[in-house]
């Protein structure tokens, strides 16, 4: 019976092992199939390219990371944080009740590169901005563990006591304007600056970063020190703004609510 059942299946099996031991034997069939079979594979990963302005939504209200919260992003990728916690909440009923609105394209248009991700040893990040206090974003990178007793997450105690470069942001802003990100001439002159007033709010600098980023910004003692901007600022001001770079997503989910 299963030989009955099996025995078209046979015939095409071997009809393709001859089919494919003649091209092995000429070398141009062979050259020719490669071709083939790299064009059909090509073309799927390009023609999506070709409607890109439809699958990026428009979000007026979309703004920049700061200097300070590219930065962090910078360290956040440094240190691999990727590895562990990716950054898209997939249209799925479980994840969007877990994590939030699901990701749009649009939230990720200025991200080089971008940080999706497919492994979650640790939560994914998409949405974590605001949800804990900038004292437990601290403790959780100094000791995982006192926050968060199952986690296997290392310490990442240093970045309080390591200074943040921040001269090397306009270098770095100007890089990503290159590559489509719309950062002004006074946002790059000023990127050293606005670093350090986002995390210093008692300076006139804080003004500055306010006045090039929009009154939303958060700009505060991120790390809770008073001395130095550090790269835990940094870090932890970026996990704040993870899902506040607009509304649409929570925008989106409203209307399909309705």
């Amino acid at each position: 019976m299963f030989r009955k059942i099996l025995s078209p299946f046979a015939r095409m099996f071997e009809f393709q092992a001859r089919t494919h031991y003649r091209a092995e034997r000429h070398s141009m069939a062979l050259t020719v199939g490669i071709i083939l079979a790299a064009g059909v594979g090509g073309f799927v990963e390009i023609a999506p390219l070709f409607t890109i302005d439809e699958t990026v939504e428009a979000a007026p209200d979309m703004r920049l990371y700061t200097p300070l919260e590219q930065a962090g992003r910078d360290i956040y990728i440094r240190e691999g944080c990727y590895a562990c916690h990716s950054q898209m909440i997939r249209t799925l009923q479980d994840e969007v009740d877990r994590y939030g609105p699901y990701s749009l394209a649009v939230e990720s248009q200025y991200d080089h590169p971008m940080l999706w991700g497919s492994k979650r040893t640790g939560p994914d990040l998409a949405r974590v901005g605001e949800k804990f206090s900038d004292e437990w974003q601290v403790q959780h990178l100094i000791n995982p563990r006192a926050v968060v007793p199952e986690s296997v997450m290392p310490q990442y105690a240093f970045l309080l006591e390591n200074e943040l470069d921040v001269e090397s942001l306009p270098a770095r802003l100007h890089a990503l304007r290159r590559v489509g990100v719309p950062y002004t001439e006074d946002q790059i002159d000023n990127a050293a600056i606005d670093a350090r007033g986002q995390a210093r709010p008692e300076t006139e600098a804080a003004d500055g970063v306010f006045q090039r980023f929009g009154d939303d910004t958060n700009v505060r003692f991120f790390d809770g020190r008073r001395d130095r901007v550090t790269e835990m600022d940094a870090l932890v001001a970026y996990l704040q703004i993870l899902g506040g770079l607009t509304d649409l997503p929570s925008q989106t989910r409203s209307l399909e609510g309705d």
